[in-house]
């Protein structure tokens, strides 16, 4: 199998080793493109045989998933400068470069989102063919919108890197590499799924300043962001059946351990439940807004 010496992916021998690549690329071009590839390689692998996955072919939660203990490390270029949260100032999208800077700060949370799905690949073995094969298609999909995105911000004369940004969504990352659980509970249905809240919002303002080509790509961030939180949830309730734990108290407990103030109402209720969340585990994060 070649999909191309070019892209860099032609030589890896399993999936996990393709995602690692790709996660640690810096080249922003290079990684696009093997994310944009990963789904396909995956089917092929399976089909051919010509690579490997660590991997059960059913959904049983008969196992624990194991953990690959290397450090989060991801690759990404020199910019932009990472600044704590609350350091970051504060733009209106009535402007020009207003807009620029929120379009940025989208993508730069996309960019992530690449990383954080390939490093799932990665690090958490021994789970069902559906779980890879579900981040290597978020993987992908990532890459398109930060690739809308991109091109964007090129009509607004910047590109990524031109403002600062901040690492929480990475920090994140680090903090749950020891559990696929605690992954799945608290950066797709925690940190992304913030998106789903506040994208709306977004989109309202945006359209009130006639911006329709952003809207246009939030619309279809927003759409396909549902997905990725659904697998979020997914993996998070799969991963709570097979350490025989309740989904609902245990959600809780970790948002209180790490992420306290994460969420701020209103919540997109409807999203949320097409992504997965139940009325009752919805019930206990609006008081706590």
């Amino acid at each position: 199998m070649s999909l191309g010496s070019d892209a860099g992916i032609d030589s890896v021998k399993d999936i996990h080793a393709a995602a690692l690549r790709c996660l640690r690329t810096a080249d922003i071009e290079l990684k696009l493109k093997l994310a944009s590839a990963l789904p396909a390689q995956f089917d092929a692998m399976l089909v051919t045989g010509d690579g490997a996955v660590d991997a059960i072919a059913d959904d049983s939660v008969s196992v624990t998933p194991r953990v690959i203990e290397d450090a989060c490390i991801a690759g990404r270029p020199e910019r932009p400068n990472l600044v704590p949260p609350s350091t970051l100032p504060k733009r209106g999208l009535g402007s020009r470069d207003g807009r620029a800077a929120f379009i940025h700060a989208i993508a730069h949370i996309e960019f992530n989102a690449i990383n954080l799905a390939c490093d799932a690949v990665y690090r958490f073995r021994g789970l069902p063919l559906r779980f890879y094969r579900d981040w290597l298609s978020v993987a992908a999909d990532e890459a398109k919108h930060f690739g809308l995105l991109q091109g964007r911000l090129a009509d607004f004369d910047h590109a990524y890197g031109d403002f600062d940004a901040h690492n929480g969504l990475w920090e994140m990352a680090e903090k749950t590499a020891h559990s696929c659980l605690e992954r799945m509970a608290l950066v797709p249905r925690v940190l992304e799924a913030r998106g789903l809240d506040v994208t709306p919002g977004m989109i309202e303002r945006l359209q009130r300043e006639g911006d329709g080509e952003t809207v246009a790509i939030l619309d279809i961030i927003l759409r396909e962001e549902v997905a990725h939180v659904a697998a979020g949830t997914r993996w998070y309730h799969w991963c709570c059946d097979a350490e025989g734990i309740n989904p609902v108290s245990h959600f809780r407990q970790l948002l209180a351990r790490f992420a306290p103030n994460a969420l701020r109402g209103p919540l997109n209720e409807e999203a949320r439940q097409r992504a997965g969340f139940t009325a009752e585990e919805l019930a206990p994060l609006e008081p706590a807004v």
